[in-house]
């Protein structure tokens, strides 16, 4: 029998890469590294011929799946979705268990990210909710209280 696959990353494109590192920042993950990428390689796996990016690797600090935030240099970003809600197809949240959940929520929330919907308690063992941060990426929020 075959090795299952590991989970590496989660790639997400963003138009500002300062905003959404500075973001993630906040939330507790680390940056790995910065670095920009471009030719063969990055031309084949995209698909995008004569592109450049620019990537910054995120991870938690305890280790574990990391977060690729890439911003295109060349050709320029298209924009998704902003306001995109959790029925619409494609990837719609990243998930990050946290301590302390309401606190998080009111920083983000002075910080200029708000909630998609309100704080929910699943059986009073985890409270949830979704922020949507930069560029409309939605971010799940989870703190186990139970």
């Amino acid at each position: 029998m075959a090795r299952p696959p590991r989970f590496d990353h989660v790639g997400i494109t963003v138009a500002d890469l300062d905003t959404a590192v500075d973001f993630f920042v906040g939330l507790g993950l680390e940056v790995e590294g910065r670095t920009f990428v471009e030719g063969e390689f990055l031309d084949t796996v995209c698909g995008i011929p004569d592109s450049r990016t620019e990537v910054a690797m995120l991870r938690p600090p305890d280790g574990g799946t990391s977060l690729e935030l890439a911003s295109f240099v060349r050709p320029d970003h298209r924009p998704g979705s902003p306001a995109a809600m959790a029925n619409e197809v494609g990837l719609r949240n990243v998930c990050f268990e946290i301590p302390d959940l309401r606190a998080t929520v009111q920083r983000l929330a002075e910080a200029g990210y708000g909630l998609v919907g309100g704080i929910g308690n699943h059986e009073d063992t985890w409270l949830m909710a979704y922020v949507r941060g930069p560029e409309g990426i939605v971010v799940s929020l989870a703190e186990q209280v139970g």
